[in-house]
């Protein structure tokens, strides 16, 4: 393996011509969709090997345990989209010294969270499982499956890192290097430990926990192989320089309101479907994986977005900004497009294929038009997020995030009574039309900074 170049010596040279910039574009988004679609095939393996054992409750504990892990581990996801703004600016400012303290700041505060759940591990899975619900059985089988993957938490949050640094640094590829080894060694681990030693649930989650120590083995050996060249002597008083500590802090804050404003809007969604009957609530729940196969690949778009916005912003290039803002939108509405058209086409199919639950597809038919309208609607809230991300003027995200959810309860609360589910979809399209319009009034001011 080569000796990567110095980003330490060069600001960061940017595409010239519109067909350059839309390879760019598409160069760094391709591998980073590929890598985002691979994220929740993790979740699909321990619940095939849990699907495939004797009692039905031990498949209710993965299930379970899984959603614990998603809500605790995407509540911490400010990590990566932090570290990515961070990271795109100082690389594209070519400051290497700069670069390497975001990522041990970064590592400081994802090991320090890490080392908390740990502390905290017990109370914290038996308290979320219990307000999860679930029979007995399941609950334990919870238990088991959580308390074995709950180790690794602080090399996932330190993977958050990594992905940041790689994805700020316009590595997409080595990203979807590392997602592609993380499953590869959740595979093999996960038959080694169920079928071979015979660890049952407690298997499972030990396997999923040895896939993410590789890939944070992986993604260690990758940052030093990306070090830059040529710095002096860490600096740790600078490294913990009080007002950047400070900077780093009020980014993830804002990143986690806004990330517990979509949670709340979702789990709001789920609970007013709820209060409409079983039928209306599996179909909202089949069709939000819809919307979230799109959102895991429109993503990339985004993820792009945060990059290159961030690299320009570093480099003070208004001119490129304008050009990363432009050719991320053009594709993000044409990936929408595309999605849209899908799902009208093949919607009906692919419901059947979710259910063989004749109510169930009767009711999630009558409601796909919403489902099939919603990139074009909600993928300019992601192509945004990115944007404002990339610029880390994480506090316009937020307070959009949190008055677009404040609207869409309001809407929800008046629009379910007269209308019924088909209320609850239009008062959450608006939910997404609000968060793109708030950060597309605040584009201009973004663009103007770059001087």
């Amino acid at each position: 393996m080569s000796e990567p170049a110095d980003v330490s010596l060069a600001v960061t040279e940017f595409p010239t011509t519109p067909r350059e910039w839309h390879r760019k574009v598409i160069g760094l988004s391709v591998p980073i969709v590929l890598a985002n679609l691979a994220q929740p095939i993790v979740s699909a393996v321990d619940t095939a090997i849990a699907g495939h054992m004797a009692d039905v409750a031990m498949l209710g504990g993965v299930a379970l345990g899984g959603l614990f892990f998603s809500f605790v581990f995407w509540g911490f996801g400010f990590l990566r989209m932090g570290t990515t703004g961070l990271v795109a600016q100082a690389y594209g400012a070519g400051g290497g010294e700069r670069l390497r303290a975001i990522v041990l700041r970064a590592f400081a505060l994802a090991l320090s969270i890490g080392l908390a759940l740990l502390a905290i591990r017990l109370p914290l899975i038996e308290w979320v499982i219990a307000l999860l619900g679930g029979s007995p059985a399941v609950r334990a089988n919870a238990l088991l499956y959580c308390t074995a993957r709950i180790w690794s938490a602080p090399l996932v949050l330190a993977n958050f890192v990594v992905l940041g640094f790689l994805l700020g640094a316009q590595h997409a590829r080595l990203a979807l290097l590392v997602q592609i080894v993380v499953n590869i060694v959740n595979v093999l681990a996960v038959l080694a430990y169920v079928y071979g030693l015979h660890w049952g649930i407690a298997g499972i989650g030990a396997a999923t926990a040895s896939a993410d120590v590789a890939g944070f083995v992986l993604g260690i050996a990758l940052l030093a192989w990306l070090r830059p060249r040529g710095l002096p002597p860490v600096k740790w008083r600078a490294v913990f320089e009080r007002e950047a500590v400070i900077h780093m802090i009020g980014i993830n804050r804002d990143i986690f309101v806004r990330t517990a404003c979509l949670l709340l809007s979702f789990g709001w969604f789920a609970h007013a479907g709820a209060k409409l009957g079983d039928a209306v609530l599996a179909a909202n729940a089949l069709l939000l994986n819809f919307q979230s196969f799109m959102a895991y690949a429109l993503d990339g778009f985004a993820n792009t977005a945060e990059a290159l916005v961030g690299a320009a912003l570093g480099a003070r290039n208004r001119v490129a900004l304008q050009q990363a803002v432009r050719v991320t939108l053009v594709w993000t509405a044409a990936g929408a497009a595309l999605f849209s058209l899908c799902y009208f086409a093949i919607g009906p199919w692919v419901i059947d294929q979710l259910t063989d639950q004749a109510e169930v597809r009767a009711t999630a038919r009558v409601f796909l038009l919403w489902a099939a309208a919603s990139p074009l609607l909600s993928a300019w809230s992601f192509a945004l997020d990115g944007m404002f991300i990339g610029a880390t003027r994480t506090h316009d995200m937020m307070v959009s995030m949190a008055l677009a959810m404040a609207v869409f309860i309001v809407l929800a609360l008046v629009l379910q009574p007269l209308f019924g589910n088909h209320g609850l979809w239009a008062a959450l399209m608006v939910f997404m039309v609000m968060r793109a319009t708030m950060l597309g009034v605040r584009l201009p001011k973004l663009i103007a900074s770059a001087r």
